[in-house]
């Protein structure tokens, strides 16, 4: 559920509470006992994304497939020049 931000006009008192969408504003204010002054506020929300999921599969400027065939790709040609240098010298 939610969180809601409520203020009051007549104190401008704020509350926070956990309530359904369909809830109902605070008929009256826990700190002056006003009734019917309670205002819904709009307040900023959080989105965080942890670990792995669809965000690091498919927002990932490089595909998995290709991540892993230029990593085996690098090592062997990588080792093959270093043979083939020494080779030489």
């Amino acid at each position: 559920m939610p969180i809601y931000e409520y203020v009051c006009s007549a104190c401008s008192s704020k509350l926070e509470i956990i309530q359904k969408m369909s809830d109902p504003a605070p008929d009256t204010c826990p700190s002056c006992g006003a009734k019917e002054t309670m205002a819904r506020q709009m307040s900023r929300t959080t989105f965080q994304l942890k670990g792995g999921g669809w965000y690091a599969d498919l927002y990932s400027s490089v595909p998995k497939d290709k991540k892993k065939s230029e990593s085996s790709g690098e090592s062997s040609s990588g080792s093959s020049s270093g043979s083939a240098a020494a080779a030489e010298g």
